[in-house]
């Protein structure tokens, strides 16, 4: 893995974001913002899978008011979706939003965007700059290639950069994995503004995990990407476990349960896909770093997961349960799934 891309450090309410700050998890709610009780409801569920930032749309005032009370409740950094409408923006960093998604280009006039600049540069609130494929103007870029992204992108930092604004950080996303990696490699020879990552409108919860693990897998062992969002047809929650799982994978987040389970072969005599499944899914809240092996047969359980803190090995009518390679005991087949969840509580 090539060394992190230095990146300026800024922060995002007290998340320090880029100069070498953990890499951390992004999503956004999608719940109507004005409704305080359920976008406040599902703020703390992105909090507690271990999101780090949430993003939240601001499509009119009674959701830029709302900015106040989700802040005083959230315990997290929120960043306000902005378009078009200059006020929104200013409203919300009147009610205490930690940050700004917005395009320069769309506020349009310029004694508008001055007034938000001015406010966030007072008030120390950074903006990002967010462009896709979906957002370019097509007349001036023709098609959105990755030089297309990048140039688009420049248009609107060089605006926040004349008015003397540096609290900047940048994303291009497409749909189109080669795409995105390549506007970020640009990117990266042109400026040195943090760097949020992802595949946008990458898919369902299926497609859209193994699209992004693609993307950004690709992306962060290339040193790029200071926060990073799985955008997923999904529960935003799934974004988060998915971001997690992707910096996991690649040695960069060491937290939450991993599961290592056998493909399965003619020799399985337990289900291992349910039970992999049932401890996924039950241990998705868990963010103490613990390494879970679920083995179809004693061939090569303890063995082959021999690093594993805790696992299990498959037999007939019963199963082994090992902790750092050593069998401890036998377990009932019907009671796998529950003795293992007994055994990741204690690790808590």
């Amino acid at each position: 893995m090539k060394p992190r891309f230095k990146t300026k450090k800024i922060r995002v309410g007290d998340v320090a974001v880029g100069g070498g700050a953990p890499i951390s998890i992004q999503s956004m709610t999608n719940t109507p913002t004005k409704d305080v009780a359920k976008t406040a409801d599902q703020i703390d569920s992105l909090r507690r899978a271990g999101c780090g930032i949430v993003r939240i749309a601001v499509p009119d005032m009674a959701s830029a008011g709302a900015v106040r009370e989700l802040k005083r409740r959230a315990g997290i950094p929120l960043v306000a979706d902005i378009h078009f409408d200059h006020r929104l923006a200013l409203e919300a960093m009147k009610n205490g939003i930690d940050g700004l998604r917005l395009n320069p280009g769309n506020i349009r006039d310029p004694e508008n965007v001055k007034k938000v600049v001015t406010m966030a540069k007072a008030l120390k609130i950074p903006i990002r700059i967010g462009v896709n494929a979906g957002s370019i103007d097509r007349k001036k870029f023709g098609r959105p290639t990755a030089g297309a992204l990048v140039r688009s992108c420049l248009e609107h930092v060089r605006i926040l950069e004349k008015l003397g604004f540096g609290l900047i950080k940048i994303s291009l996303k497409s749909s189109d994995v080669p795409t995105t990696i390549e506007a970020y490699r640009l990117m990266a020879r042109e400026r040195n503004y943090p760097l949020h990552i992802g595949i946008t409108e990458a898919g369902t919860l299926f497609s859209g995990s193994i699209k992004s693990g693609v993307g950004l897998g690709i992306l962060l062992w290339e040193g790029l990407g200071d926060t990073l969002r799985v955008s997923l047809s999904a529960d935003p929650v799934r974004e988060v476990l998915a971001g997690r799982q992707i910096l996991r994978d690649l040695g960069l987040k060491k937290e939450g349960v991993e599961i290592v389970s056998c493909p399965t072969c003619a020799r399985t005599s337990i289900d291992v896909e349910k039970i992999a499944r049932v401890i996924e899914e039950e241990s998705a809240g868990i963010r103490k770093p613990l390494k879970v092996a679920i083995m179809g047969c004693v061939v090569n359980g303890p063995g082959e997961a021999m690093d594993a803190d805790l696992g299990i090995a498959g037999g007939a009518h019963e199963a082994l349960l090992f902790k750092k390679g050593k069998i401890v005991r036998k377990v009932p087949a019907k009671r796998i799934a529950s003795v293992l969840l007994e055994e990741i509580e204690k690790f808590r």
